[in-house]
């Protein structure tokens, strides 16, 4: 069963302006299905495929004689040279629209090339799991807060139906994530890798302490920065920069750590049933993630700027996510309590009080809960996380 993407309107309006459209994101997001279903005419290739693989390798110029334009490829990173090709193939033939349709599930690979070789023909988007908006859509949806962050958001899972997510990203983890590590560097020790991720996961919704991280591991910070770029590329993180004017020390100046979908870091915490997550200490900063990344599937799905942060004081008054649009910050507490009170908005009010000094803060500010009833308490919305579209 093919999902409706959200991204689907976007791509639509910019494809009549480039040769080359571009779709990253990572592994069984969707990309393929996606652009099969946008452009069932065009020519397929994925040089997953051994044979694609290797003609590729071997001759650009036999390929396209294979693989003619309008062509989709699949998995370009596996060989980001035929962008240089696609290059010449476009500003040869002069036609503007849709000749060249590429994903690519890692950045650390392509996208470099793709900034090189394709400034100015092609439109970028990124695509994430699925979206609350899509996953109801489906009909999957579950009905309560832990079953969602246990199931996470991959299309398989609700397109579907599968009856263990556990085991899902069990297979996801050991199948795609090593695969893509392995493509990028050569990982000497996989089991110190696997603790990496682990460890990762227990640090979710919290600042990034690199040294912290290499003292716990025993490896150097280098290499930890070099492991969190591969994570990053391959999109199984998301880093989340804290918010700063440029004119103030006391505000934070680490990211925090989140994962692209919340059943990669349950499986990885080893959280399998709904009455473990609700007894998790982690369960909060779970949630969190989850709806920090519905933020991020937003803005992506209007291939849009994210323009999204979180704001931190060194004397601990902390918003977890802010979302800048026209120099106005729109400040938004997240809480997985599905009941709220008015001390959850005392954060809030401090950041106002501070922020207003060099920028305008949005009225539409407010707490994202896992509760169900949506209102007013104040000057602030309170939001259940279920009715978060379009907020961003």
């Amino acid at each position: 069963m093919y999902i409706n993407r959200d991204i689907e309107s976007a791509i639509r309006f910019l494809e009549g302006d480039y040769p080359v459209l571009t779709i990253i994101g990572p592994r069984q997001s969707g990309k393929t299905s996606l652009v099969q279903h946008l452009y069932p005419d065009h020519t397929y290739v994925n040089l997953e495929h051994a044979h694609a693989y290797q003609l590729a390798i071997d001759s650009a110029d036999e390929f396209f004689r294979g693989y003619p334009p309008p062509v989709v490829i699949d998995e370009i990173q596996r060989v980001p040279e035929l962008l240089r090709t696609i290059q010449v193939l476009t500003d040869e033939s002069g036609q503007k629209a849709k000749q060249f349709i590429i994903t690519g599930s890692q950045e650390i690979q392509s996208k470099g090339h793709i900034s090189q070789s394709l400034a100015g023909r092609t439109a970028l988007f990124h695509l994430l799991p699925l979206s609350i908006g899509e996953m109801k859509a489906s009909g999957a949806f579950p009905a309560n807060r832990d079953a969602i962050l246990l199931k996470g958001c991959y299309p398989k899972l609700y397109a579907e139906d599968l009856a263990s997510p556990y085991h899902y990203y069990q297979n996801y983890i050991s199948t795609y994530i090593q695969k893509d590590v392995k493509q990028i560097t050569a990982i000497k020790d996989e089991r110190l890798f696997y603790l990496f991720l682990k460890l990762l996961a227990g640090r979710v919704g919290n600042l990034l302490n690199v040294s912290s991280v290499s003292n716990d591991l025993g490896i150097s910070r280098e290499t930890v920065n070099r492991w969190l770029s591969i994570l990053e590329a391959s999109h199984i993180i998301q880093l989340l920069n804290p918010w700063s004017p440029g004119r103030t020390g006391s505000l934070v100046k680490t990211p925090k750590v989140y994962f692209c979908d919340t059943g990669v870091v349950t499986t990885l915490l080893d959280i399998s049933t709904e009455q473990q997550m609700l007894r998790d200490p982690l369960r909060g900063a779970i949630f969190e993630n989850f709806c920090v990344m519905e933020a991020m599937k937003q803005r992506n799905n209007k291939a849009l700027p994210q323009n999204l942060s979180f704001y931190r004081t060194k004397h601990g008054v902390e918003v977890d996510l802010l979302f800048e649009e026209n120099r106005c910050l729109t400040p938004y507490e997240i809480k997985s309590s599905d009941r709220y009170h008015a001390d959850q908005f005392s954060n809030l009010k401090k950041f106002s009080q501070e922020i207003s000094k060099h920028r305008s803060v949005s009225s539409r500010g407010g707490l994202i809960y896992a509760g169900q009833i949506r209102t007013r308490l104040g000057e602030y919305e309170v939001i259940p996380f279920t009715d978060m579209k379009d907020l961003f």
